[in-house]
């Protein structure tokens, strides 16, 4: 539910209440931060109904339709198409009750909506014939507030042996060690507690003015030697997660090289099946999706995320699946994946896909999820490791089929051809211990080479 804030204004050339309401940025997403306004399909003095597309909102995770929260009339766009980095609870724009209040919003500015926000009344919007009023009075400049006490340190002028010896001892031993080894004079106080001066505060001194000793030169460039890309709201919310999932999670990897020579035989009887009934085919995805969510079944501790003072386990199993978009990674969810058949996972992928791409995903379809699965076979990768989708305790890296050579004594040619299947399961160690790790790695095994027992 969006959340409408309502304000009251009284104009005084006219003598009735004008009903406004001031759209701020919802939050589309739980670790939603700011957004970016793509587009506006609406514009200033439209009517609304409620639940036309209003706008087109970009979010940590993807590009979301906004819907119009109520009827009326859009007065103002307080936040233009194409602004970045617009924080949670910013007006966007202003909807009135009324078309005849539209024009007394031409001039309203959002710093007006945000003071309107903050307490008290909304300010009047302008008017083709102002009158004086008190509140239209411009108000006193605040008087400046005491500013607390600071640590300051004593000038060259007082300085003294015994305040000398106090000042060296408020700079840590590394700090002095840099200052030294940079050339350069330890400021009177630090951020470190009580004024002390530490590394980081010797090395800003570097970063401002210089060390005197020699550092390296970049070469110089051109202009048309690089290109700066902004960064969209996921890519930065990407970074973030999985610099936090690198720094904060204890990853093990455990690889296995799996026959798949009945799972692709079993994938053809079906398709040609599928052929005479309808157009779709299943991928060895599709069968890698169930197999991993029976697998979580049989090995529930991997099923599980951390919670610092306790870990979940969870009862069925949602898996992730990621998908690469032009903006990034996203992962839609296949709910209760463990219950579904593989021909239902197939079409749900694929339609999961498509709108993931196309940006057309609802947050419910991509946020949480209890498994993930990144498969990079399409683009004829072997082998990699992927990093855990916090706070998740696993996460299935899927290479491509390869075909090798073993050997065979039954064999007229004494080896066959075999199809291998290399797959690298990313473990969170706090959840996940390594014999727990091999154990899932068994089951799916079971599942994946014989896949007949999918169905037991």
């Amino acid at each position: 539910m969006v959340p409408i804030i309502i304000l009251r204004q009284f104009s005084l050339s006219a003598a009735r209440m004008a009903r406004i309401s001031r759209v701020p940025l919802p939050a589309l997403s739980p670790t939603m931060e700011s957004g970016s306004i793509v587009s506006w399909e609406k514009k200033e003095g439209d009517q609304l109904s409620e639940g036309d597309l209003l706008a087109e909102i970009e979010t940590d995770k993807a590009t979301m339709a906004f819907e119009t929260p109520e009827e009326g009339y859009l007065a103002k766009i307080l936040v233009p198409a194409g602004s970045k980095g617009v924080p949670l609870g910013q007006p966007l724009c202003i909807i009135v009750e009324s078309e005849d209040d539209v024009s007394k919003f031409k001039d309203f500015s959002i710093e007006q909506a945000i003071a309107a926000a903050g307490g008290g009344d909304a300010p009047a919007p302008a008017s083709s014939t102002p009158q004086p009023s008190p509140q239209q009075q411009s108000s006193p400049p605040p008087q400046p507030q005491p500013q607390p006490p600071t640590h300051q340190a004593p000038t060259q002028q007082a300085v003294s042996p015994q305040a000398s010896v106090q000042s060296r001892s408020f700079a840590s031993p590394l700090a002095k060690k840099l200052a030294r080894d940079m050339g350069v004079e330890l400021p009177k106080t630090g951020s470190g507690s009580s004024g002390r001066v530490v590394a980081d505060d010797v090395r800003s001194i570097q970063s401002t003015v210089g060390a005197t000793s020699p550092t390296p030169v970049a070469p110089p460039t051109n202009a048309g030697d690089f290109i700066d890309i902004p960064m969209t709201n996921m890519r930065q919310t990407i970074a973030k997660r999985l610099t936090q999932s690198k720094q904060q999670i204890p990853h093990y990897y455990l690889t296995v090289n799996l026959n798949v020579d009945e799972l692709l035989e079993l994938r053809q009887r079906v398709n040609a099946m599928l052929a005479r009934e309808s157009n779709t085919k299943l991928s060895v995805n599709d069968f890698i999706v169930k197999a991993a969510a029976l697998s979580c079944k049989r090995v529930p501790q991997v099923n599980s995320i951390w919670q610092e003072t306790f870990i979940r386990q969870y009862n069925r199993v949602d898996v992730c699946v990621a998908v690469a978009t032009d903006n990034g990674l996203i992962t839609p969810i296949v709910f209760n994946a463990e219950n579904k058949g593989v021909q239902e996972i197939g079409t749900e992928i694929k339609s999961l896909a498509e709108r993931a791409r196309s940006g057309k995903l609802q947050p419910h379809e991509f946020q949480g999820g209890t498994f993930t699965i990144s498969n990079l076979g399409m683009f004829d990768v072997s082998h990699f490791t992927a990093v855990i989708n916090p706070p998740q305790s696993a996460i299935l890296a899927v290479g491509s089929t390869q075909q090798v050579l073993e050997p065979c004594e039954d064999s007229e040619k004494k080896f066959v051809v075999t199809n291998k299947l290399n797959v690298t399961l990313s473990c969170d160690h706090r959840v996940v211990d390594g014999a727990v790790g091999a154990q899932w790695l068994q089951w799916f095994r079971k599942y994946i080479e014989k896949p007949i027992n999918m169905l037991l």
